[in-house]
């Protein structure tokens, strides 16, 4: 089926419904709900940020609701929550449609989904790691827009995994870059998408400078790019001739060099590994050689939701 080569037309597609969280963040905020004296920001927050799904709604629904009188935006979760409160947020994102229900009938488009979304978590949780040892002035933003850089091809998969699949298989051609791959299937680049869909749907300006990165010419944005360029290429294989450029680019940022970025990326995509159950797909980390000597046990099944 054809479509209009715009991201303008994507963009109406994905607002045609509700957008779906993960049915393990509706799950979390459904026992938070029960003990809200022990909830604490830092918690709730980090139980948000492990879904890129349910951080974009709640980014967007505070610019939606933000007072005239509010002149800077809300850039990180933790400060929605402070504005928010902790009670009213809980009853308002409790009651969520699941990722897992709308694409039920449709095993394969929920395995692209949820990998796409274990993905972002491992490209955010790069980027903390790194912002932190650079003393980032404000971690969570560069975490932030790393976690929603791949937004735009999440939804495709929620909306139109046909297209998803289309991608997946373009870029598989021998030869074939991310781009040309994205152009021969959607007719412009997916950052195209994603940077249109986050300005459309007011995501805050500091998150989409950041995650674009077409102008990754600042420390922060280059933070970002990498995290996210690295999370791809894990996720394929941890011989992808494009890591090596990855560990370079990655030392040269941190004042490692390539050995001690690689050490960084090992060490992070263990800790990921271990909430492999949010997302019920096998983590990057399960790719790492046997010879390594840290591959971790490969997950079997994804706990019942």
């Amino acid at each position: 089926m054809s479509h209009p080569a715009e991201p303008a037309y994507w963009i109406a597609q994905f607002g045609r419904a509700e957008l779906p969280v993960l049915a393990r963040t509706v799950a979390e905020l459904a026992r938070m709900k029960q003990d809200l004296d022990r909830v604490t920001t830092a918690h709730l927050s980090e139980t948000v940020m492990h879904d890129p799904l349910m951080t974009f709604k709640v980014l967007r629904y505070i610019q939606q609701h933000r007072h005239r009188s509010q002149l800077v935006d809300v850039t990180t979760i933790a400060h929605a929550l402070m504005m928010l409160g902790l009670e009213p947020f809980v009853a308002y994102f409790s009651e969520q449609p699941t990722l897992e229900a709308q694409l039920e009938g449709d095993p394969g488009a929920l395995r692209g989904a949820l990998t796409v979304a274990s993905r972002a978590r491992h490209a955010a949780l790069y980027a903390r790691d790194w912002a932190v040892l650079r003393h980032d002035i404000e971690v969570d933003e560069v975490t932030t827009a790393a976690l929603l850089h791949d937004l735009a091809a999440l939804l495709l998969w929620c909306c139109a995994p046909g297209v998803a699949v289309s991608l997946e298989t373009a870029a598989r051609q021998e030869d074939a870059t991310a781009e040309a791959a994205e152009r021969a299937v959607l007719g412009f680049p997916l950052i195209s998408l994603q940077v249109a869909l986050a300005q459309q749907w007011q995501l805050p300006e500091l998150l989409c400078r950041l995650m674009d990165e077409r102008h990754a010419s600042t420390p922060r944005a280059l933070n970002v790019s990498l995290a996210v360029g690295v999370a791809h290429h894990t996720a394929q294989s941890w011989d992808e001739a494009a890591l090596v450029e990855d560990f370079t680019a990655i030392g040269r940022l941190l004042g490692c060099g390539p050995v001690g970025a690689r050490d960084r990326v090992v060490r992070i995509a263990l800790q990921a590994a271990a909430e492999w159950q949010w997302y019920g797909v096998p983590p990057a980390a399960a790719l790492l050689p046997a010879s390594s000597g840290l591959k971790p046990q490969p997950p079997q099944r994804a706990s019942a939701r």
